[in-house]
């Protein structure tokens, strides 16, 4: 089976175990149910998998099989080969065979329980209310029987961690689509959004830090794009932080899926009132935080040392996210996160100051429009900001003072009539323009491009009253000229006008005819 064909089949099967909670849980609420069953089922079958090759090696050493228990259960032979410990009582196999019991979900949590107990670095992660008097017992049995027909050992077809991460992926996308305001879109961002902030940044290695995290599909991609170069995601240093504590649990259950080691520190926590890596300069901040929430403002923030460009305005936390970030990047860092539009423009409290002050520190290095319908919660127009700290060359191209405006928003495809997506060929596009302008080589040149893109001189952003929206900068794209003499043209169109007239004369007596004589 190809791998396209094999995700497309998870992807039905857990829409299928989704189902058969659908009416006895919410959305919130059911989604926790299958993922958390789908880590248990996973994590069993790559213990299971160690667990067959350890048995072949035994014997290929010419170990006798009585002796072979004390080998098989030996937590080190799993750990050291980045396999999660499975102790006795939290094996699919053993958990299967009971699914059918009323007490099915005092065992799964047990499962969890001993799992979180004997990995230290899923404690307090993973979900232990499947015993909860509210959730139906038979609806759970069969979810669990459901799951148990999902292989996800490397030699199954949903094996690799690709496609497992993918459905994952998609399985997060498809809850999100179903809750709505605030938390469905607290824990996802677009597979195709996060990919072009990635391509953009380039995280070869370093420190990257997403502190408004969700579910951690940032640091994922970042992770896929150094092995898609031919890297060592190992020289990456991934931080995150998330407020809500079920999407931080989230995030370290779909990291562990990835093989991916992140420091989100020991519990979640409000990035503003509560900054869990505080001393960190990140290389790279790769972010989608919540748009225009009203709701963030404390006391203690008043004088905080993050507002070096104004204080934010208490009412709206976009640009107290933007210091935000700013504060966390090191010398040389980038950041890339998306944002709702009106910050490009907000005339409101403090906003136009600080952007005013962000271009004349020479800090936004890019601006990008992107299309609309592309989040699956909200139609808020959005855009991507790409903040520099040293923009003077060192690996790039002295950009001082100017700033890339790029107006993607006619690209994009509707995949339903709800929801668009950047193609591969949209994302190349963005990113490649933004990397070629950004290049010392002199095989990348970059040019500005009407009605997509444009270098715009900080005397320019002054002129518009540093207003960031790149449609302001782009222009309108040039059509193609028409060097046909006007009274020509007018001469041809009146000509091809008659004949059509002429035409329609002709077609009406053909139609005459043929009803005189039917009549």
């Amino acid at each position: 089976m190809s791998a396209k064909k094999s995700v497309k089949t998870l992807e039905q099967t857990l829409w299928t175990a989704a189902d058969k909670l659908r009416g006895n849980q919410e959305p919130s609420e059911y989604k926790h149910v299958v993922l958390g069953l789908v880590f248990l089922k996973y994590v069993s079958d790559r213990f299971e998998e160690r667990r067959a090759t350890l048995r072949d090696e035994l014997r290929a050493d010419g170990i006798e099989e009585s002796q072979f228990a004390s080998f098989l259960e030996d937590r080190d032979e799993y750990t050291g080969d980045n396999v999660f410990w499975v102790p006795e009582g939290a094996r699919w196999t053993e958990l299967q065979s009971l699914a059918k019991q009323p007490e099915i979900g005092q065992l799964i949590d047990t499962a969890m329980q001993l799992i979180e107990r004997d990995n230290p670095s899923l404690r307090g992660v993973l979900p232990r209310n499947y015993g909860r008097e509210g959730l139906d017992k038979k609806r759970l049995g069969e979810l669990v029987d459901l799951i148990g027909t999902i292989g996800f050992s490397k030699s199954d077809d949903h094996g690799s961690d690709d496609v497992l991460g993918s459905v994952y992926e998609y399985f997060l996308g498809q809850f999100a689509g179903k809750e709505t305001g605030k938390e469905g879109g607290a824990f996802y961002t677009p597979r195709s959004v996060v990919k072009t902030l990635v391509e953009m940044l380039q995280p070869f290695e370093g420190r990257v830090l997403d502190p408004c995290c969700g579910s951690g599909g940032m640091f994922v991609q970042s992770a896929k794009f150094v092995d898609a170069h031919g890297g060592n995601r190992n020289q990456l240093s991934i931080y995150g932080q998330e407020f809500t504590n079920t999407t931080w649990k989230l995030a370290k259950m779909n990291l562990a899926l990835r093989g991916i080691d992140a420091d989100l520190g020991a519990k979640s926590a409000d990035s503003f009132t509560e900054d869990l890596h505080p001393d960190l300069r990140a290389d790279y901040i790769i972010a989608n935080p919540p748009f225009n929430i009203s709701d963030y403002w404390n006391e203690s923030l008043a004088d905080d040392p993050r507002w070096i460009y104004g204080t934010p305005r208490e009412g709206n936390a976009n640009y107290a996210w933007i210091q935000h970030f700013l504060y966390h990047l090191a010398p040389r860092g980038t950041a890339g996160f998306v944002m709702a539009n009106g910050a490009l423009s907000s005339s409101d409290g403090t906003d136009p100051e600080i952007r005013q002050k962000l271009v004349e520190a020479d800090l936004v290095d890019c601006i990008v429009a992107l299309p609309d319908k592309l989040f699956l919660n909200t139609g808020i127009p959005a855009s991507l900001w790409f903040l520099a700290k040293d923009r003077n060359g060192n690996g790039h191209r002295k950009r001082t003072g100017e700033v890339l405006f790029i107006d993607a928003r006619q690209l994009g495809t509707m995949v339903t009539r709800a929801r668009r997506e950047l193609s591969e060929d949209d994302i190349d596009k963005i990113a490649g323009t933004y990397n070629a302008w950004r290049s010392v080589s002199e095989f990348e040149d970059y040019n500005d491009q009407p009605g997509f893109c444009k270098s715009a001189s900080t005397n320019d952003i002054a002129d518009n009253g540093f207003v960031l929206t790149p449609g302001r900068y782009v222009g309108i794209t040039e059509v193609e000229v028409d060097s046909e003499p006007i009274d020509e043209k007018i001469e041809r169109l009146t000509k091809e006008l008659f004949t059509e007239f002429e035409r329609g004369r002709e077609l009406e007596e053909k139609i005459q005819r043929q009803l005189r004589r039917l009549a």
